[in-house]
């Protein structure tokens, strides 16, 4: 039973019981009334619905919401684009203000913001929260990740919300929100803003790759890399090779007008195939170099995944170059597969979805030509050529090694040693090669690389103790299989990561 006190009036008449429990509630409700008398004298000024009350002119609540959502990635874009319709006219103004008092509203409307605040002084006025990411190899831009834009253009007065992603709330998109007094108003602004994002996106004519991870703050999986700068002379392949590359996916570029004007479409794919090691990647590089005006977006391995957000970037931003790397990892045949592969399905959709008159390469690589499915490599609009990237020979291994030993001074009798112990090997093995005769150069305080250096690093290479390096550089040998693996320089992005 609860204990009782008793009350007594000054005039002596009997006391009447009062419970311990309802001293207790009549207690906690006056704190509670003396705090939130205090808490509204000290958050007065910064009481969410007051300002944009005094901002708008009216009850924020009564105004219609527009709102419009990008993905994650976009935030530096649609940051800028604000930025930029407001500057554009002399008539625009604002006040940018951020948010505080509920940490979880990422799955909340402006609508639920404005109702909490009026409701329960759930959010008050507060620093405006900021994220740094990168535009650029070299740059960063700090963008409004939360805040309010208190707008005006001439008499009429406006509220924008921006909001990039937050994984922590499991909030996966830019969102963008106007609280304005007619609604054609709000979606005149969205308008403009979407043609500013598309007209000065900061990912155009850009080198990116996708991470192949969920998408995180900001950008999320994209990492900018510098463009390469390989001139013919880097490059060794078959003679007439390289010209019918550059044809397919240069020229084609040169030739985008007239092209058009003959009816012919300017999609296009191209397959490079061959051996580890041999040189696919090193030769997309190349044509990279010369196209520095086309936004590359590329990707390798699992992360081919995001095959549809990237053929959507290439699709905005073009001329741009999607580039697969090991594409047999899902576009293997399915008799080889075990059963169908839908990823395989995207990515053949993606590249047929694109109109005839899209400026996007399909640049492909893989090491297994024979598990791609037949209707990748054989449809007419997928892949229009495919190339074979093969083992150099002699005369591409002594190109190889003047190329790759440049101030080495090496003899034409090292040179012919080299190139005649050497045949079978790839691209990779001789910069390899080249690489460990200077090091053991080197460890010897030698003031330059010397012949036997060279013959003690090739020793090296060619014995049994190295038999796991050589496959790793992409050299088969009896007994091995059709060339799976890794090779080194292939499907590998870093040299050109900022």
């Amino acid at each position: 039973m609860a204990a009782e006190v008793s009350t007594g009036s000054l005039g002596g008449d009997e006391a009447s019981p009062v419970s311990l429990d309802q001293i207790s509630d009549l207690f906690f409700e006056f704190l509670t009334a003396v705090t939130r008398a205090s808490r509204k004298d000290q958050q007065d000024g910064r009481n969410l619905s007051t300002r944009l009350m005094a901002h708008l002119g009216s009850t924020p609540s009564d105004r219609p919401v527009v709102k419009v959502a990008y993905a994650p990635y976009d935030l530096p874009n649609v940051h800028l684009a604000l930025e930029r319709w407001f500057g554009a006219d002399p008539a625009r103004s604002y006040e940018l203000i951020g948010l505080r008092g509920a940490q979880h509203h990422g799955d909340l409307t402006l609508g639920d913001i404005l109702d909490a605040a009026d409701r329960y002084d759930r959010f008050v006025i507060g620093a405006v929260d900021y994220a740094h990411l990168p535009v650029a190899p070299d740059t960063e831009l700090a963008c409004v990740s939360c805040g309010f834009y208190l707008g005006s253009e001439g008499d009429e007065r406006f509220a924008v919300l921006l909001r990039g992603p937050q994984d922590e709330y499991g909030r996966n998109k830019v969102e963008v929100e106007v609280l304005a007094r007619d609604k054609e108003f709000a979606d005149r602004l969205l308008a403009e803003l979407d043609t500013l994002v598309r007209a000065h996106n900061v990912f155009r004519g850009q080198v990116l790759s996708f991470e192949g991870s969920e998408f995180g703050h900001g950008l999320g999986p994209f990492r900018f890399h510098r463009r390469p700068d390989l001139t013919r002379d880097d490059i060794v392949l078959p003679a007439g090779l390289l010209e019918r590359l550059e044809r397919q996916v240069m020229g084609v570029a040169r030739r985008r007008e007239q092209l058009r004007a003959a009816g012919q479409h300017l999609r296009r794919g191209l397959l490079l195939y061959g051996p580890p090691g041999t040189g696919k990647t090193h030769t997309i590089r190349y044509l990279l170099s010369h196209l520095p005006q086309f936004t590359v977006v590329i990707l390798a391995g699992t992360s081919i995944s995001a095959i549809g957000p990237a053929c959507a970037l290439a699709r905005m931003l073009q001329p741009a170059l999607v580039v697969l790397e090991d594409c047999d990892l899902i576009a293997e045949a399915r008799d080889y597969g075990g059963g169908d592969q839908p990823l395989l399905f995207q990515v053949l959709n993606e590249m047929d979805g694109l109109g005839d008159d899209a400026d996007v390469a399909f640049l492909l690589t893989t090491n297994r030509a024979d598990l791609l499915e037949p209707a990748l490599v054989q449809r007419p609009g997928r892949v229009d050529l495919a190339v074979e990237i093969p083992l150099p020979d002699a005369d591409g291994r002594a190109r190889l090694l003047g190329l790759y030993g440049t101030g080495l001074g090496l003899g034409k009798d090292i040179t012919d040693e080299v190139v005649t112990r050497t045949e079978g090997t790839t691209a990779s093995f001789t910069k390899e090669l080249v690489r460990r005769a200077v090091l053991i150069a080197a460890e010897r305080e030698s003031a330059g690389t010397e012949a036997e250096d060279v013959r003690a690093a090739l020793d090296e290479l060619l014995s049994d103790h190295d038999r796991l390096t050589r496959r790793l550089l992409g050299v088969r040998e009896d007994g091995d299989g059709d060339g799976e693996g890794d090779e080194e320089g292939e499907g590998d992005w870093t040299a050109l990561r900022a």
